[in-house]
C-alpha cells in the first residue's frame, strides 16, 4: 500500500452532532460517483457535513484515499483568476514556472488517489465547474466532495440536498451549543417543550440554533421565544405560520442582530470588511472611531464571540477571529446601508499596507518564520487590500507598493505565480503622478526578480531595464541597485558567469553606497559567491559566504543563510570534506523546507545526494535524486538548465549509476519519487531510519568516491 498523506482537514472545535443518516448517504454516493455535491441554504450545515464525511472516508478508506482528504475553502475567493491558485495553495503545491496553475494541478493529481473537498463555491460556480470537469477527466484517482447552495451541473454529479436535522437532532445540537456557552445549562422537563418549540420556530437550521444557543446564556427559553416571536411578526405581518428555511435563517440572524447592543451591531457591520481571519489589533484599527472607542473593541469582540457571531481560532500566526460567510454578508449589508462601506474598506486597506511594510522590515530579523506565517494567515486580507487599490483609479500606486513590498513572500515562500499575478495587474496602469514613481520602480524590480525565478528572461529584462533607466533619470540609486542586482541574477541562471560577477559586484557597491543592508543585499553577495565558485574561485566564494553567514547569525536571518550554507557545502565537497558538507546541507534543507522555498530545497537535495555518493552510499544518493526529480517540475528546467547548476545532479547520476548498475539505480530512484516532500526532508536530515533523539544521521560508510566539482 502507498504511503498515506493525511491532508489538511481541520479539527472540529465544537463537535459534530447528529446527521448519522446524512453521513452514511454521502459515503454511499461517493461509492457511486466521483463527484458528490451537498446543496442547501446558507446555515443548514453543509460545510460541517462534508468535513465530517471527508474525515470518515479518509480514516476508513485509506487505500482509496491514500493521498489524503484536502479542503479548499472558496468562499473568500472572488476573483476567478485566483481560483486555481486557491486550490494549489490548499494542496501545498509550489510552482516557480510559467505554467498555468490548472496545468500544475492536473499534473499533481494525475497519479494520486485523493478526496478534494470544495466548500463555498457558488460565487464562482461556472469557473469551479470547468475546473472540476477537467480534473476529473484527467485524474482517475480523484474524487470531489463539494458543498454549495447549488449543484455544479456536471455529468455524473450526484447531489444531496441537505435538509435541516430532525427535531431530535436539532434539540441535541441546541443543547450542546448552549452547554458550551454555559456549562450549567441542561434540558429539563420544565424547559424541554419551550426548547423544542424554539427549534421548530427556527426550522432546525443549525446556524440559527447556534445563534440562539448563544442567547440562552442570558435569557430563559421562554424569553428567547418571546423575542423571536416579535421578530417573526415583524417579517410576516403577524402570521405565525411556518417560514421558508432561508427566511428562518435571515430571521435568526436579524433577531440576533437586534438583540445586540448598538455598539455590538456597529462592530458587526464594520468587521464585515475583513476577508477571512483577522486579529484584535486589526479590528481595533479598522473599526474604532469616535462612535466606537478603541478601548471598547475587545469587550465587544468577546460579546460577539459569546453570541456566535464571531468564532475564535488558533493559527500559525496566533489567535484569529472570523465570521461565517452568511453572518458576514448580513453585516456587510448593514454597513452599506450606513453609507460607511467605502471608508471602512480604505481603513482596511491602510492597515494591511502598514502590515506589509512592517513584515518587510521584520523579514530581516530573527522573526522571519513568524513573518512568513503571518503573511500566509493574512493573505486573504492582503489580496482584498490590493483589489481595493486597483478598483480606485487614483490608487494603483498603493497596489504597486503592496505587491512590491511582499517580494519576500513571493520569492522566499514559494508564491511566485500569485506574485506575478498581482505585479502584472498593478503595473497595467502606466500613467500615474510622478510622486508615486518609487512605488512603480519597486514593483518593476520585484516583477523582474519574480520573472527571473520563473525562467521568463524576456519579461525579466524588460522590467529590470525599465526600472534601471527610470531610476537613473529620477535619481533613485536604491531602485537602480536592485535592478542591476536582478540583472546579475538573470546572468547567473543563464550561465553567463563573467557577466553575473560583474553586475552583482556593481550592485553590491551600489547597495553599500546607499547604506542598504537587508536579505536582498546578502543574497546578492551569495549570488556573487556562486558566480565565483562556478568559475573556479573557491577562496573568494568562501570569504563572501562566511561573511554572509556571520551577519545572518547575528541578525537571526535564516532564508538567505540557507543559500550561503549551500555555497559553503559546495566548496566543502569540492575540497573533499563530505562530512562538513553534509552538516551544512542538513541545516540548509530544514530552512528551505520551513519557508517552502522549492528552489533552495531541490538544489540542496541534489548536492546532498552527491555527498552520499562521496560517503560511499550510492543507494541513498539514488533515493535522494529520485525524490528531487518531481520538484524540478515545479522549479522549471528552463530556469536551472545550466551546466553549472546541473553539475551535482549529472555527476551523482553517473557515479551512483556506475556503483549500483542501471537497474538498481532506477529502483532506488523510484523509491525516492514515491516519497512525500515531508518524508524527503526527514530522510535528508536523519537518513532512512528517521530521527533518533533529534540527531542528524550518521552516514553509512562504504567505498568513498571522488566527487570533485
Amino acid at each position: 500500500m502507498r504511503q498515506r498523506t493525511n491532508g489538511n482537514l481541520p479539527s472540529e472545535l465544537s463537535g459534530f452532532v447528529g446527521r448519522g443518516a446524512e453521513l452514511a448517504e454521502v459515503g454511499r454516493l461517493l461509492e457511486s460517483s466521483r463527484l458528490v455535491t451537498v446543496t442547501g441554504a446558507g446555515g443548514v450545515g453543509k460545510s460541517r457535513l462534508v468535513l465530517a464525511a471527508a474525515g470518515e472516508r479518509a480514516d476508513g478508506e485509506q487505500e482509496r484515499y491514500c493521498d489524503g482528504a484536502w479542503l479548499v475553502e472558496l468562499s473568500p475567493v472572488r476573483d476567478p483568476d485566483l481560483l486555481e491558485l486557491a486550490v494549489t495553495e490548499a494542496l501545498g503545491l509550489t510552482d516557480h514556472t510559467l505554467r498555468a496553475p490548472r496545468t500544475v494541478l492536473a499534473e499533481h493529481l494525475a497519479g494520486r488517489r485523493m478526496l478534494l473537498v470544495l466548500d463555498g463555491f457558488e460565487q464562482l460556480v461556472e469557473e469551479v465547474a470547468g475546473l472540476v470537469r477537467e480534473l476529473l477527466r484527467g485524474c482517475p484517482g480523484l474524487r470531489v466532495l463539494a458543498a454549495g447552495r447549488r449543484p455544479l451541473d456536471l455529468d455524473g454529479e450526484l447531489v444531496l440536498p441537505l435538509a435541516p436535522p430532525s427535531p431530535e437532532e436539532a434539540l441535541a445540537l441546541l443543547a450542546a451549543r448552549a452547554r458550551a456557552a454555559d456549562p450549567a445549562f441542561a434540558v429539563t422537563a420544565a424547559n424541554r417543550a419551550e426548547l423544542t418549540e424554539l427549534c421548530a420556530r427556527l426550522d432546525g437550521i443549525p446556524l440559527a440554533l447556534e445563534l440562539a444557543a448563544g442567547r440562552l446564556r442570558a435569557l430563559s427559553p421562554a424569553q428567547v421565544l418571546a423575542r423571536l416571536d416579535d421578530r417573526f411578526a415583524l417579517l410576516t405581518g403577524g402570521s405565525r405560520g411556518a417560514l421558508p428555511r432561508h427566511r428562518a435563517l435571515r430571521t435568526a440572524i436579524g433577531w440576533s442582530h437586534e438583540l445586540c447592543t448598538a455598539a455590538e451591531r456597529l462592530l458587526w457591520a464594520r468587521l464585515s470588511v475583513f476577508a477571512g481571519p483577522f486579529d484584535l489589533d486589526a479590528a481595533e484599527y479598522v473599526c474604532a472611531g469616535p462612535d466606537l472607542p478603541v478601548e471598547n473593541v475587545l469587550d465587544l469582540v468577546g460579546e460577539l464571540l459569546a453570541q456566535s457571531v464571531l468564532f475564535r481560532e488558533e493559527t500559525a500566526a496566533g489567535v484569529r477571529y472570523r465570521m461565517l460567510e452568511t453572518v458576514r454578508a448580513y453585516g456587510a449589508g448593514w454597513l452599506e446601508s450606513l453609507g460607511d462601506a467605502g471608508r471602512l474598506r480604505r481603513r482596511h486597506r491602510d492597515w494591511y499596507v502598514g502590515l506589509a511594510t512592517w513584515c518587510e522590515l521584520d523579514w530581516f530579523s530573527p522573526r522571519q518564520v513568524e513573518v512568513a506565517a503571518l503573511v500566509e494567515t493574512e493573505l486573504p486580507n492582503l489580496r482584498l487590500a490590493m483589489e481595493c487599490s486597483l478598483d480606485e483609479p487614483d490608487e494603483a500606486h498603493l497596489a504597486q507598493y503592496l505587491a512590491g513590498t511582499l517580494w519576500f513572500y513571493w520569492a522566499g515562500c514559494g508564491r511566485l505565480t500569485e506574485g506575478r499575478h498581482w505585479l502584472d495587474r498593478a503595473l497595467e496602469d502606466a500613467d500615474q503622478p510622478a510622486e508615486y514613481e518609487n512605488s512603480r520602480l519597486k514593483a518593476l524590480w520585484v516583477l523582474g526578480y519574480v520573472a527571473v525565478l520563473q525562467g521568463d528572461a524576456v519579461a525579466a529584462m524588460s522590467a529590470l531595464y525599465e526600472c534601471r533607466d527610470a531610476a537613473a533619470r529620477g535619481g533613485n540609486p536604491v531602485a537602480a541597485a536592485y535592478a542591476v542586482h536582478r540583472l546579475g541574477c538573470l546572468a547567473l541562471v543563464s550561465d553567463d558567469m563573467a557577466r553575473a560577477a560583474e553586475l552583482l559586484g556593481q550592485a553590491l557597491e551600489r547597495y553599500r553606497d546607499a547604506g542598504e543592508l537587508n536579505s536582498n543585499v546578502l543574497m546578492c553577495q551569495v549570488e556573487l559567491a556562486m558566480a565565483l565558485a562556478f568559475q573556479g574561485e573557491p577562496a573568494g566564494a568562501l570569504s563572501l559566504c562566511q561573511e554572509v553567514r556571520e551577519i545572518c547569525e547575528e541578525r537571526g536571518e535564516r532564508w538567505t543563510k540557507a543559500y550561503a550554507l549551500y555555497v559553503l557545502a559546495y566548496a566543502a565537497l569540492d575540497a573533499g570534506a563530505a562530512d562538513e558538507a553534509r552538516q551544512l546541507l542538513t541545516e540548509c534543507v530544514a530552512i528551505n523546507h520551513a519557508f517552502h522555498d522549492l528552489v533552495g530545497l531541490v538544489l540542496a537535495l541534489e548536492l546532498l545526494a552527491l555527498v552520499a555518493v562521496a560517503e560511499g552510499d550510492p543507494a541513498e544518493a539514488a533515493v535522494l535524486q529520485g525524490a528531487a526529480e518531481p520538484m524540478w517540475a515545479g522549479v522549471g528546467l528552463q530556469l536551472f538548465g545550466s551546466g553549472y547548476f546541473n553539475a551535482p545532479r549529472l555527476m551523482c547520476q553517473e557515479r551512483a549509476g556506475e556503483l549500483l548498475g542501471a537497474e538498481r539505480y532506477a529502483a532506488y530512484a523510484a523509491e525516492g519519487r514515491g516519497l512525500s516532500r515531508e518524508a524527503v526532508v526527514v530522510r535528508a536530515r536523519y537518513g532512512p531510519a528517521g530521527p533518533e533523539d533529534g540527531k542528524t544521521r550518521r552516514p553509512r560508510r562504504g567505498r568513498r568516491v571522488s566527487t570533485s566539482l
